[in-house]
């Protein structure tokens, strides 16, 4: 019969404390994958456009815009118009969704 006596020192085997650290390290990357992929403005292989915005009409207000791999990010001046512009053209949305603008000309 093989006893074990409280007085014997356990034999750690110092290679068992760096297959734990791996493991845990493994878990963390996993967990790191996990939320990159949930993010879809960090989602290489999506291939929505996707449209975020934060902090809606207030001052500080961010926009970003991922169209394919393209992202394009807008900053709010936080300056609020008093609407004394004047019209300087028309634009117009084509069929393939892009914007043509077209200034007056002065007559």
């Amino acid at each position: 019969m093989n006893l074990k006596l409280l007085h014997e020192p356990e034999n750690d085997d110092p290679i068992l404390s760096v297959v734990n650290i791996i493991d845990i390290f493994l878990v963390i990357i996993a967990a790191l994958l996990i939320t990159v992929a949930q993010n879809p403005m960090l989602n290489a292989f999506s291939r929505q456009d996707i449209t975020v915005i934060t902090d809606a009409g207030k001052p500080n207000m961010e926009m970003m815009i991922k169209k394919g791999e393209k992202i394009e990010r807008y900053k709010s001046s936080g300056a609020i118009g008093q609407g004394e512009g004047a019209k300087a053209g028309t634009a117009y949305r084509m069929k393939d969704g892009s914007i043509v603008y077209v200034p007056e000309t002065a007559g």
